[in-house]
């Protein structure tokens, strides 16, 4: 079943989801002003799956039941179908301009599919049919689930099972017959709170002293013992004040993380998926960090999109839109967009079958696609900034603009200094020009940033990791003999 926006809302509410913020723990967390923003981005995912004009990229039929599904929920079945993924991941990123949150989850059941069925090739055990199950009820009920991978790590020269704190990568500490107990965190989790379910994921290679935290399982957002610390974002307060509108920027949407805490939470043998075998931690980290490498090149342009079309307008307010130079930061900017649309395209396009029978992009140009995503939002947001020009970031607040305290000689008050001082172009109101400068401060600066420019650094993978697969996957030997055969050298 396919559910609605609203039927996605409401599902959230019958949840017992422990979320706590500034020190307190939120009761309605569902309608509390700094979190409901991230929502509605969840939310549109499901309306636009509603929507017969996108039914062919929001939507697929399930591999596993043969039933239409949310395309969020889908196991790739062809280099077609990672290619939808990233046309949809655009089309989210244009409907919303901020993170919408599912991409992990999705990314997630990719990696782990393929993944239990080589370690159930290997051991002969059970984790494959356990998750096949598990994907089959989140089909079903169209579930949102957080893909968990990043433990707080602690002292990243140490190993799991070296740090002084056993807690700091999350691992299992008592095993029992009809399941296991763990206790860490997930951190910097993306829609956590947002997410009917999560499953997790080992987050580094292992080896064998590290066992226990070679792990992976699902659990209820509400599980017992499990609660999430919400991540707060610059400018996340404005949100908080009365009738706050104009000073919002994106108003409607926004991006979500939190600290997710397992305190000792106990997971039933159904919804465990790995449980020690180490030698295939490393196998799913990079499943899972290819497939969200190449989720970057398509929510990200979704997002450049509106930041390229928001400062055009800024341009056009301020009556500069004609002026070449600008016109040229526009081009630029179009340019790094769709060089990281290309890679997002071209990974998938290139993508091969695994021995379990969904599809994996090519993992060489996921991680050349995410190491673009670590640079280009940067200059496209820094052009957008040059093109808005200074009141961006200097601009009275949206009371300042309605104040109607008296200063001026002739009775003028604070609002009319505003709008007299700060207007735009003639035939565009002072309202309109704030509106889209306040809207790029908060997807260059603010609390959408965590949706585009400091995500596209650190969200699956901070540059280093991309550089790392990069070596591996690049194929330097064939490369030289190449070089030698045509050279004539003989050795």
């Amino acid at each position: 079943m396919l559910m609605t926006g609203n039927q996605y809302i409401e599902s959230l509410r019958k949840l017992n989801t422990r979320v706590y913020m500034f020190g307190e723990k939120i009761e309605n967390w569902v309608d509390h002003p700094m979190i409901r923003p991230s929502i509605n981005c969840v939310a549109m995912t499901y309306d636009l799956a509603q929507d017969p004009a996108y039914a062919d990229l929001m939507t697929a039929k399930s591999s596993l039941t043969g039933k239409t599904i949310n395309r969020f929920a889908h196991l790739h079945q062809s280099p077609e179908d990672l290619v939808k993924k990233v046309k949809m991941q655009r089309l989210c990123g244009q409907k919303t301009a901020s993170c919408f949150q599912r991409c992990v989850g999705m990314d997630a059941f990719n990696a782990v599919f393929s993944t239990t069925f080589e370690i159930d090739e290997k051991y002969g055990t059970q984790y494959h049919q356990r998750f096949v199950k598990f994907l089959e009820m989140v089909q079903e009920n169209d579930l949102v689930v957080d893909g968990a991978m990043t433990d707080p790590k602690g002292d990243r020269s140490k190993a799991p099972h070296a740090q002084a704190d056993p807690d700091l990568y999350l691992h299992i500490v008592e095993r029992r017959e009809d399941g296991i107990v763990v206790r860490g965190a997930k951190a910097h989790q993306t829609g956590s709170i947002n997410s009917h379910w999560h499953i997790i994921m080992p987050t580094i290679s292992m080896k064998e002293d590290d066992a226990d935290y070679a792990v992976s399982f699902a659990c209820p957002s509400d599980a017992d013992g499990l609660f999430m610390i919400y991540g707060r974002q610059s400018c996340d307060t404005r949100k908080l004040e009365e009738g706050a509108d104009v000073d919002l920027g994106n108003k409607q949407f926004g991006g979500q993380e939190a600290l997710v805490v397992f305190d000792n939470v106990f997971i039933p043998n159904e919804y465990i998926f790995m449980a020690g075998e180490y030698d295939f931690a490393g196998v799913l980290v990079e499943r899972f960090a290819g497939y969200h490498r190449q989720s970057y090149g398509g929510c990200k342009v979704g997002v450049g999109d509106v930041v390229i079309g928001a400062a055009a307008v800024a341009a056009e307010y301020n009556g500069a839109d004609k002026a070449s130079a600008v016109k040229d930061k526009i081009i630029e900017m179009t340019h790094l967009n769709e060089t990281l649309y290309c890679c997002g395209i071209a990974c998938s396009s290139e993508g091969q079958k695994t021995k379990a029978g969904n599809y994996q992009i090519d993992m060489l140009l996921a991680n050349i696609c995410k190491q673009n995503v670590t640079r280009f939002p940067y200059e496209i947001v820094r052009l957008a900034e040059d093109i808005a020009g200074g009141l961006m970031v200097t601009m009275p607040s949206e009371k300042d603009f309605k104040s109607d305290t008296v200063v001026g000689r002739n009775g003028e008050t604070i609002g009319d200094m505003c709008n007299k001082f700060f207007a735009a172009r003639e035939g565009v109101s002072t309202e309109n020009r704030m509106r889209i400068l306040r809207f790029l401060e908060n997807i260059c600066l603010g609390a959408s940033a965590v949706g585009y420019r400091t995500e596209s650094m650190h969200g699956a993978g901070s540059p280093q990791a991309q550089r790392i697969m990069i070596a591996r996957q690049g194929n330097l030997q064939q490369k030289k003999e190449l070089a030698k055969a045509i050279a004539g050298i003989k050795e």
